[in-house]
């Protein structure tokens, strides 16, 4: 069964986040298959290299699936599935369940339906936050996360190339980075992408003040709403933006025949 909406959102801007989230991770190397998007970027982000069905179609899963296979083989990267609650066609999940593709990374997307209510936040004069070109954000955040470098190099070209602008930051601690993250601004929709803070540094609550620059920055020009995606089970991110105002909206996960190989 697809995931489902919470009743507390608005599904219309609901639908709108799924867009926003769709752009603002669109790599160049992508293709249509009768209604599906396929996205094959060598990235980290699986968003970036998955099937996303956007559209039923008109041709039955099982030969949709068989002329995808070939994509992703040249590709050198294994066939995964985007579950959302607006994939399509209808009980997609079950029946891509039934083939044995298996299940996993259950994602959330949290949405903050009113961007005004963000307070900006107070910095100490040893604590500053400046903007990063971005394929210098894709080394700096993948550096931290340890990511080879053929993923930063495909980062900065998805980041460089996306159809919709990013603006990225770092914040720095006495010269020293100590979280980086940014925004991608769709009219009156904004979306917080890439929010990572130093392993050494957690918990001292540099990542909410972050956050809390960039929307503030966003809604100086004219960002009503926000939206982000994390995993469902990184608690402590999620904590963060529940204490920022971000409710859980809907929620995804791939399917593959063998999640260890994603």
């Amino acid at each position: 069964m697809n995931p489902v909406i919470a009743r507390s959102f608005d599904p219309y801007l609901l639908s709108r986040v799924e867009d926003a989230g769709l752009n603002a991770s669109a790599p160049p190397q992508q293709r249509w298959v009768d209604g599906w998007l396929l996205r094959f970027s060598p990235g980290k982000a699986k968003r970036a290299r998955c099937i996303n069905a956007v559209a039923p179609g008109r041709m039955p899963v099982a030969h949709k699936l068989a002329l995808c296979e070939p994509v992703y083989g040249q590709a050198g990267l294994p066939l995964i599935v985007r579950i959302t609650p607006f994939s399509e066609p209808a009980g997609l999940d079950s029946t891509l369940a039934a083939m044995g593709l298996q299940r996993f990374d259950d994602t959330r997307v949290m949405v903050l339906e009113d961007v005004a209510n963000i307070v900006p936040p107070s910095l100490p004069a040893n604590l500053v936050i400046q903007p990063l070109g971005l394929e210098a954000f894709a080394q700096r955040v993948g550096a931290l996360r340890g990511s080879p470098l053929s993923q930063r190099l495909a980062h900065g070209q998805r980041l460089a190339q996306s159809p919709v602008p990013f603006q990225a930051y770092e914040m720095k601690l006495d010269g020293e980075v100590v979280a980086c993250g940014q925004i991608a601004q769709e009219a009156d929709l904004v979306g917080l992408y890439d929010i990572f803070t130093a392993e050494a540094v957690r918990g001292r609550g540099y990542a909410s003040r972050l956050c809390a620059h960039l929307l503030s920055q966003a809604h100086r020009h004219g960002a009503r709403h926000a939206y982000l995606q994390v995993d469902g089970d990184n608690h402590a991110a999620r904590a963060i933006y529940h204490r920022l105002g971000f409710g859980d909206a809907y929620a995804y996960h791939y399917r593959a025949r063998d999640p260890a190989a994603t």
